[in-house]
This record gives structure tokens, sequence and C-alpha cells, in this order.
């Protein structure tokens, strides 16, 4: 199909054009179009097939079928263009914009640039934990985020779990006297 030179964008409908497509294939993360006019096909995918949640496109479209679609993506890649199409945003009885203005598709494609997965990351504020306070000499913050009064109460951070863990073993290793331990005598309140 690619004879060497790269594709170009020439025979392709323009950005947010509709048209009636045919089903060329169905795979499990959507559907290839047809383009009339062309022999590019454009992909659907199962995000852009319905406003509902669609997890088997073979569900919705089978080959040979003809859908209405809106050009919603051109990019080049590797001398190949890639064609993205959106069914959910034209009425498939009658081809009509449901999205006239792209209202729908900018979102869209605003959310997925800006979702980025953070949760496999641990976020330290070593920098300001391991300071020393100007002002109080408290550690754990800067003077100018300091809230002491002159003769008031001092603040300072309470360490984590594990900061307390790793100075608990650190002491340890430290002194490694016996007695030490066993002549510390714990203080009952009433």
């Amino acid at each position: 199909m690619n004879s060497g030179r790269p594709e170009t964008m020439e025979n392709l409908p323009d950005l947010y054009t509709i048209f009636q497509g045919e089903v060329a294939m169905v795979t499990d993360y959507g559907a290839f179009i047809k383009i009339p006019g062309c022999r590019k096909q454009g992909l659907v995918h199962r995000t852009h097939m319905s406003s509902c949640r669609v997890d088997k496109p073979s569900e919705i479209v089978d080959v040979g079928d003809k859908v209405w679609v809106k050009l919603i993506g051109r990019e080049m890649k590797n001398d190949r263009i890639k064609v993205s199409l959106s069914m959910k945003v034209v009425n498939q009885g009658t081809g009509k914009d449901l999205d006239p203005n792209n209202v729908i598709i900018e979102q869209e494609e605003r959310r997925r640039r800006s979702f980025q997965d953070y949760t496999g990351q641990k976020i330290t504020l070593e920098a300001v934990l391991n300071t020393t306070c100007k002002k109080c000499g408290c550690k754990g913050h800067f003077a100018k985020d300091c809230f002491m009064q002159p003769g008031g109460t001092k603040y300072s951070l309470i360490p984590d779990e594990e900061e307390e863990k790793e100075e608990a073993k650190s002491a340890e290793f430290e002194k490694p006297n016996p007695t030490r331990n066993s002549s510390r005598k714990r203080k009952k309140y009433p």
C-alpha cells in the first residue's frame, strides 16, 4: 500500500468535515472507516463510537456498515497519515452535526493532554524538612513562614513514623550500650 514515498493529506476531507463512510475493519480498540474519495481509512476509537462506554466495538458496528463520522484529527507519524474520526458527535440517522462548534472534541482533547498519573510518585519535601528557621531555631520551616511571636510558642514539624523508625535505628548503631536501654525508666502518670 505504501509505495515508498510519504503519504499526503491532499485527498483527505478538511478537519471537522462530516461524511458517511463504510466500516472496513473492526478491532478491539475501534473501527476503521473507508474515507470516500481517497484510499485512506480513518479510525473511530471505541471512546468516540458512542457517548456511552463501549467495551466491544464489534457490538456497535460490523464490516460493511455505513456510518456517519466527523473527521476530528489528522497527523503525520513516520511518513504515514493517521486520521481520527468520531461517530458520537454525529447523528447516525441523519448525519447532523451534534457538536457544531467542536466543544466536546476540544474538551476531550484538553482532558486527555492534561491527565497525568501521579499515583506512583511519592513527594518528598526534604529541602524544607531539613531546614532550620533563623527566627525561632526550630526545624521544618523557613523564617518567612515562621509564626512565632517574640516570647511565644515554638513550632516544629512532627516527624513521620518512617523517620522516627530510621532515627531509632541510627541511634541503636551509634551507641551499642546495653545498659543504656535498661536504665531508662518510664514515668507513670497518675
